[in-house]
């Protein structure tokens, strides 16, 4: 590959996503009782496809839904059935999270081949986490996700470690010939030097490895970024942040959740690192030791991202939006951040 992936000399199959047509939205809302009248918006999302319909009859007092179509065969039933699940047990513990509707006696529907699930809208913006006292009440509550995570583990949702985040990844992206041909042999040499690192941490290497370290893998949010954090201000009904988009929970380490909040140089991570910490620690107990875990799950989320585009790159979006992806330049990139998490993961952890 030298500018764009896997570019395949037969014309491929349309997308499953394809077939996702207005009209199948709304005929799959009325399959199960929602009405839609008509107005119907896309949202941003590129792993799934999710919409926001207003309906002629509002449900359990919501006049407007958010509905979530899940990428065929990347999650069973069971597995999504989790992840509502685990959105059941926030709510119970009154951890604001947006957890599926229950309509018709069930959270999950299927509709022309397509697994879904409807959830009420909400509203808010990304949180401002140059504030302080914004990332200390984040850290709060997701010291108070975490002390549900904890309560008992996923049975069918993967494990976060090194198998499935860098291992799997690169033996698909070799095997598909996804990376520049130019820089292959000093990605996987880097990748290699950086595995080495990465799997000094017992609790990162494959699941079914003993933890000797002690630290515990607990359920977690798993892709908590700030895009999944909606925040409303202070002085209005429900502020503070409440938590979206739990599509990728999975079990790990509990710092996996708190790292993809910093930013900025080491100085700056310190000071957010601590403001969340303080929070989190009103709430439940935090293991120092996860954070020497950071820069190695930075990394593994590097070699996922990667195999994470190239893998969808039949999905229309995905050429749309990622248009640099592919190219000697990109893989040349990859290897230099790899360069650079190898240094990161020798120098000391952040302290918080």
């Amino acid at each position: 590959m030298n500018e764009t992936p896997d570019a395949p000399a037969a014309q491929p199959q349309a997308h499953p996503f394809a077939r996702l047509t207005p009209d199948v939205v709304q005929d799959a809302l009325a399959s199960i009782g929602l009405w839609g009248d008509g107005r119907l918006s896309a949202l941003n999302s590129f792993e799934n496809r999710v919409y926001q319909a207003h309906l002629d009859n509002p449900f359990e007092g919501h006049g407007q839904v958010v509905a979530k179509f899940y990428r065929p065969d990347r999650w069973s039933d069971a597995q999504i059935a989790e992840e509502h699940a685990f959105a059941a047990d926030l709510v119970a513990a009154e951890v604001p999270a947006v957890p599926p509707l229950v309509v018709n006696g069930q959270t999950l529907h299927h509709f022309d081949g397509f697994a879904f699930a409807v959830s009420p809208r909400r509203g808010g913006r990304r949180p401002e986490l140059d504030d302080f006292e914004v990332l200390e009440w984040i850290g709060r509550f997701l010291g108070r996700l975490h002390t549900v995570g904890a309560a008992r583990p996923f049975e069918a949702r993967p494990v976060l470690d090194a198998a499935g985040f860098a291992h799997e990844p690169r033996d698909w992206l070799l095997d598909h010939r996804m990376v520049a041909p130019e820089v292959q042999s000093a990605w996987q040499a880097a990748l290699t030097e950086a595995l080495s690192l990465i799997e000094t941490h017992p609790v990162l290497r494959a699941a079914g490895s003993p933890e000797t370290d002690g630290i515990r893998r607990l359920r977690l949010h798993g892709d908590c970024h700030p895009g999944n954090i909606l925040w409303t201000p202070d002085g209005h009904p429900g502020a503070g942040p409440h938590f979206v988009d739990l599509d990728d929970a999975r079990m790990g380490p509990a710092v996996q959740d708190l790292w993809m909040l910093l930013s900025g140089d080491r100085r700056q991570q310190n000071q957010q690192l601590g403001a969340l910490l303080d929070g989190y620690e009103q709430v439940r107990d935090f293991d120092r030791r996860e954070l020497a875990l950071i820069e190695p799950l930075r990394t593994l989320r590097l070699v996922h991202y990667s195999a994470w585009i190239a893998r969808r790159w039949d999905d229309p979006a995905f050429p749309i939006n990622f248009p640099w992806f592919g190219s000697r330049d990109y893989w040349q990139g990859q290897v230099d951040m790899l360069v650079e998490q190898i240094e990161e993961m020798q120098n000391p952890p952040l302290v918080g």
